[in-house]
């Protein structure tokens, strides 16, 4: 099972004005890339993380699911897999799942030991 809501990623085409609107909202910044990306914050509530892309590609929001170990986490009956847990360069491992409406949904774990 999961344990709720980890984050939300985010994309952008413009990080710098996400950045600021989200901040303006109480979120501060935890760290920032140099290609268009980083994290943000507000409280112990979940992370935003906000990635730029191209103003040709269509912006997506994506919700980060938490579970706490990839190799105990068993899916409900019905649960279209996308991909499977696989490590991810920021030390995660993430599943990707999709509900009933076609929405992608990523499920994350922390990395094997």
């Amino acid at each position: 099972m999961t344990e709720g809501i980890e984050g939300l990623y985010i994309e952008t085409h413009n990080w710098g004005k996400a950045a600021k609107f989200f901040q303006s909202l109480g979120y501060k910044v935890e760290f920032e890339t140099e290609d268009g990306s980083g994290m943000l914050r507000n409280g112990d509530g979940p992370y935003l993380l906000l990635i730029e892309v191209p103003e040709s590609q269509d912006p997506r929001t994506e919700v980060v699911l938490r579970t706490a170990s990839a190799e105990e986490f068993q899916l409900g009956e019905g649960v279209e897999v996308v991909t499977p847990f696989e490590p991810t360069h920021y030390g995660t491992q993430e599943m990707k799942v999709r509900d009933p409406d076609g929405r992608t949904w990523s499920i994350q774990a922390p990395a094997k030991k």
